[in-house]
């Protein structure tokens, strides 16, 4: 299998060493706007460094991975559908519902495969949530809590570019509730603080966020970040129900220090960042990709699961933005 990747910088460094040694892919193209960056990246792994996008798809490939800045997600997107191509795409696919219905129009269209990259559906504490969700373990579910918390804020320079909080970084939570617990979101009531670093102020973005989301069973759910946690990089998950209750993302690395006299001690080599914590969710979810390009499995995570958790981030952006709760009614782009 060749398959060509489009981005070679944090992420698609790491995604590009995951498919390099994988044993069913034979060969790598990498290419990326920063051209030295492409070639040096394809040295150190004995691939290929492309010119260019067009010679990806020039030069014959399996499938395409794209890891590319998210500006042209949508229309690299649209290229492979239009080539026949299987794509892996990090998210988003775009940072509006336009944009993102475009894009999976063309992949309907071309019959072609889209897979996501909410990596977090192939954690294992995760995987272990939505097993004990599904079992029956918890009970009733009545109270989700989720949180995600950077060390150090994104360089200021992305911040115009991120789509915001909601859409950039609580993304991620709002769709492994989804997967988790199998319902879709009724109604959010959001806030942010611009409390912190001046370039929050300056971009109209927020440096913590906080959201509360009502599921269709009733079930409650609240979502925060903070895009500075000096203990760490901090995700979890708390489900409880009436029978049980359980937490994701807790172990001896998780950032956070217990005030009781008998608690566990600070975390010795707390989490720094995602690729520190989620790693291996990373490397199964492109080995997931291999597999459904090969016809081995269906895809785990398509474009209609981006379009749901892209809409509860416009809820929450609207509902910042008025004070006011918003029906995911509201938010137009519903799949079909």
């Amino acid at each position: 299998m060749r398959i060509g990747l489009i981005g070679a910088g944090r992420i698609g460094t790491f995604h590009a060493a995951t498919l390099s040694r994988h044993r069913d892919v034979g060969s790598l193209i990498v290419t990326d706007v920063d051209r030295e960056r492409a070639q040096s990246l394809a040295d150190r792994l004995g691939e290929t460094a492309a010119p260019g996008v067009d010679e990806i798809f020039a030069w014959g490939v399996d499938a395409v991975v794209i890891t590319a800045a998210t500006a042209v997600h949508a229309e690299l997107i649209g290229r492979a559908a239009r080539s026949g191509l299987p794509v892996f795409c990090e998210k988003p696919i775009a940072l509006d519902l336009p944009g993102t219905l475009h894009a999976l129009s063309e992949v309907d269209a071309a019959g072609t495969v889209l897979q996501m990259g909410f990596q977090r559906r192939f954690d294992t504490g995760y995987a272990g949530a939505r097993e004990a969700v599904r079992s029956g373990r918890l009970g009733r579910l009545h109270t989700v809590r989720a949180l995600t918390a950077d060390q150090a804020p994104p360089p200021a320079a992305y911040l115009p570019l991120s789509g915001g909080i909601y859409r950039d970084c609580l993304i991620h939570d709002f769709d492994v509730l989804r997967w988790v617990t199998g319902q879709e979101v009724a109604e959010v009531y959001a806030t942010g603080s611009e409390a912190g670093p001046a370039v929050f102020r300056e971009t109209d973005d927020s440096a913590t966020a906080a959201a509360i989301l009502t599921l269709e069973d009733g079930t409650l759910a609240t979502a925060t970040a903070a895009r500075q946690n000096g203990a760490g990089y901090d995700v979890r998950m708390e489900l409880a129900g009436e029978l049980d209750t359980v937490a994701v993302g807790l172990d001896d690395r998780t950032p956070i220090a217990s005030t009781e006299p008998a608690g566990p001690p600070p975390a010795d080599k707390p989490y720094t960042g995602f690729l520190d914590r989620f790693g291996p969710a990373y490397e199964a979810e492109l080995t997931a990709f291999v597999e459904v390009v090969r016809g081995e499995r269906a895809n785990p995570c398509d474009g209609r699961d981006a379009l749901q958790s892209l809409r509860i981030a416009e809820a929450c952006e609207l509902s910042r933005q008025e004070r006011r709760p918003v029906q995911l009614g509201e938010i137009t782009g519903a799949p079909h």
